[in-house]
């Protein structure tokens, strides 16, 4: 059986983590919801790292306007599935992985046909209200650790970047808006969960360009389309990924029975 313990690949890792835990980050099954400007870098953090069972999921093809902070997308990917093109980069990293990808919206009614309750960890990677808060109230119903990341739109600040308890996010729109709904529904997550956030938020100086062809069928959900950047995106989507591996490292070297998540 595969670990990435034993491959070459992952020496670094196993000399900071020991054996143990690379063995657990190998074993781990994680679902990712969403491998956009986040999504995508939290893919590859999780990859380098020794994650070696991860499911990819999305809708939507590589656009002209995803180059600019979407790991994958390059001239070359344009117009390709998302989840199959990241697949395809991860599997370059590791070739033994095991990385599924299904090209398909999360939504109310698609919910049970990716069996949350099979997976260690599931991450939301999503930029849609609503979608974003039903994977939030089903994800957090399992068995199993649920992080999240909140808007990274208009932001430029690197240091800005922080992680916290749901409910102790301050000035992020989005953590707002979500936080409303399910007020105002009077629907509330499973248990407590952390985030990536960030309270800074810039106006947009520039025009909106007219959006290139997509199939997406998120994209069109989205209330507001914003500006972002490569390096804000990808500190969100590595500090997901480090959420993970921290969890697994923290488990393993502190082993009680039914340990949660760290809040």
């Amino acid at each position: 059986m595969y670990s990435p313990a034993d491959d070459p690949v992952f020496n670094r890792t196993t000399l900071l983590l020991g054996r143990d835990v690379m063995e657990r980050l190998g074993s781990v099954r994680v679902i990712l919801f969403g491998v956009g400007g986040v999504g995508s870098w939290c893919a590859e953090g999780l990859v380098r790292s020794g994650i070696s069972h991860l499911t990819l999921v999305d809708s939507d093809c590589v656009s002209t306007s995803n180059i600019n902070r979407q790991l994958m997308a390059t001239m070359h990917t344009v117009g390709k599935v998302k989840v199959e093109a990241l697949r395809d980069r991860l599997l370059e990293i590791n070739p033994n992985a095991e990385i599924t990808a299904i090209q398909r919206a999360y939504n109310a009614e698609t919910a049970d046909s990716f069996e949350m309750e099979s997976y260690d960890y599931i991450l939301d990677a999503i930029d849609s209200l609503k979608e974003k808060s039903d994977l939030i109230l089903r994800g957090t119903r399992t068995q199993a650790v649920f992080f999240s990341s909140m808007g990274a739109a208009c932001k430029v600040d690197p240091q800005g970047v922080k992680v916290a308890e749901f409910w102790n996010v301050r000035g992020c729109p989005l953590a707002a808006a979500i936080r409303k709904k399910f007020k105002q529904n009077h629907t509330w997550p499973g248990h407590k969960y952390r985030c990536v956030y960030g309270e800074e938020v810039l106006p947009n100086r520039g025009t909106a360009q007219a959006a290139d062809a997509s199939n997406s069928e998120w994209d069109g959900r989205k209330v507001q389309i914003n500006g972002t950047t490569a390096h804000i995106t990808a500190l969100f989507g590595m500090t997901l990924a480090g959420l993970v591996v921290e969890d697994v490292y923290d488990k393993v070297l502190s082993p009680t029975p039914d340990t949660p998540a760290k809040i």
